[in-house]
């Protein structure tokens, strides 16, 4: 079976290597254009080129899904299936070119965060378990009826950055897995309209924007607590001190009278920094205040006087 992989960042990466591990035939890469980055503004390359070009696989990069001449290229590629992970919305042309369709592997138990951002959101919201998700594509985004789902259980302690790695290798298996069984047609398929009705609210997970990340001293410590987890390391939480945007990347907290005002601080100056919650203390960790580089508390607070 013919396979064209479509996908951009780092998660994806680990998938298109377990797909050729297990000897699946990648006849085409498509992936995100390069572009300048960096305070250099020197040309990028996505995750995923770099490891396709490396692995000597044939790598697209389209402006534009909808152009007729990336179109006849994708076609003359002749595919059985295409594979998407973390890369972009497909128009209908392109997800329902394949004989066999189009499948998608989403980080998250759907229909349950569908989205930008799920790994992001099953951290804030304090979630017990999160997961991986295979799915074959139809218009409205995460919607297409659910191939197989594989459940990982959350410590309540672990970061985005740190649940994502998780979810990019488990993702990778079950990728394979669903391959392999669309191949041989020994699969179900389960409507998510179904599975929904099962679901007393479904939860959802929109792209996370800066704003967002600011934090609400005024919410309960532990809500404080997940939001820190759920944006670290990226796009990170972040509030004032000093006058300076001031990021936090790990805390643990207190849960108990503060005393002082919801977003005040104490500090010895030397060893901690806690911020006032509602209900207790956020006792940052691994912070990076405007202009710093990140660094544990303690360098911060040998640096700065507070």
């Amino acid at each position: 079976m013919k396979l064209v992989f479509m996908g951009t960042p780092q998660f994806a990466v680990a998938s298109l290597d377990e797909l050729i591990k297990s000897g699946s035939e990648i006849v085409g890469v498509i992936t995100a254009p390069d572009k300048p980055a960096g305070r250099g503004q020197k040309i990028s390359e996505s995750a995923v080129k770099q490891y396709a070009v490396a692995s000597g696989l044939r790598v697209l990069q389209p402006t534009n899904l909808k152009d007729p001449e990336f179109l006849a290229e994708l076609r003359s590629l002749d595919a059985d299936l295409q594979v998407v992970v973390a890369f972009r919305m497909l128009p209908e042309e392109v997800w329902n070119m394949p004989d066999k369709g189009t499948i998608n592997l989403h980080a998250s138990l759907l229909p349950n965060y569908r989205g930008a951002a799920p790994i992001n959101w099953a951290i804030i919201n304090g979630e017990k378990e999160s997961g991986v998700t295979t799915f074959f594509l139809k218009q409205e985004i995460d919607t297409g009826n659910v191939l197989f789902t594989e459940k990982v259980t959350l410590t309540g302690h672990e970061t985005a950055g740190e649940l994502h790695d998780r979810l990019m290798y488990k993702g990778a298996g079950l990728l394979v897995k669903t391959v392999k069984a669309v191949e041989s047609g020994r699969y179900n398929e389960h409507p998510q309209a179904i599975l929904a009705a099962e679901n007393s609210e479904l939860k959802t997970a929109p792209k996370i924007y800066k704003d967002d990340c600011k934090i609400n001293w005024n919410r309960p410590v532990v809500d404080i607590y997940n939001f820190i987890r759920g944006l670290s390391p990226v796009p990170t939480a972040f509030t004032e001190l000093n006058g300076k945007t001031f990021k936090i990347y790990k805390a643990d907290y207190q849960e108990t009278e503060p005393g002082i005002q919801p977003g005040a601080f104490i500090t010895d100056n030397k060893s901690h920094l806690k911020f006032a919650a509602q209900d207790g203390f956020i006792n940052v960790t691994d912070v990076q205040q405007e202009g710093k580089k990140r660094m544990e508390i303690t360098e911060f607070l040998r640096g700065v006087k507070l």
